[in-house]
């Protein structure tokens, strides 16, 4: 039990990881919530952003419920198995994270108010766990599409770590880098939260307020 843990919390090698396969697996048509396609390209003027925060039903229901947020989806980021589904996303052996996709726009909903929500959202000093979930696709990730989001996301993190430490918590371990390939989780996965309300949400902030992106 263990040793299997100490390997779910490391990351894989690449030259380890599992081959995956070169067709994109079965997703939902659909948003569940929104009614548009699940895969519809980005409109004109709006942005995407990818967030890892833990289990992707509990992140995904924090973003769809924000004004000016027109797209979500449940996926994978940031390993090395080609289009890799869930079971083999919990053995560890694919180096991806559980994340979320949300198109938004800037102009109804700036950068900053999605961070607040992400690291008010979880506990981003946590390493390769959220809460009681613990594996390397449960960390914190910021998968950013711009130079300008990354800078965003970085002074973000820079401000919000200032008050963790005001407030006794450890160093923040979110990654943030430009965003790797995305790929669409199993259709039960999309808003899964939204169809089961009941569902397992194992999301859990510090407590600790963060700066900036406040509602007007």
């Amino acid at each position: 039990m263990f040793s299997l843990l100490g390997r779910k919390t490391d990351m894989v090698r690449e030259a380890e990881a599992l081959k995956g396969r070169p067709e994109p697996i079965a997703t939902a048509e659909t948003h569940h919530i929104f009614g548009r396609p699940l895969k519809a390209p980005v409109p004109e003027g709006m942005e995407e952003i990818v967030f890892g925060m833990g289990c992707f039903w509990g992140v995904e229901r924090l973003f769809w419920k924000l004004p000016g947020v027109w797209m979500t989806a449940a996926g994978y980021a940031g390993g090395f198995t080609p289009n890799p589904t869930y079971e083999e996303i919990c053995t560890g052996r694919t180096g991806h994270a559980e994340v979320v996709r949300v198109v938004y726009d800037p102009a109804e909903i700036p950068l900053e108010r999605l961070l607040r929500t992400f690291w008010e959202g979880h506990d981003p000093t946590q390493g390769m766990r959220q809460g009681n979930d613990r594996g390397t696709q449960y960390r914190s990730v910021i998968f950013t599409q711009t130079e300008a989001q990354t800078a965003t996301a970085e002074a973000s993190l820079a401000a919000y770590q200032d008050r963790l430490r005001a407030a006794g918590h450890r160093a923040i371990t979110t990654e943030i880098r430009a965003a790797p390939p995305f790929f669409h989780a199993e259709a039960y996965h999309q808003q899964y939260l939204a169809k089961n309300p009941g569902g397992y949400c194992g999301l859990g902030g510090t407590g600790v307020a963060c700066p900036g992106g406040e509602d007007t």
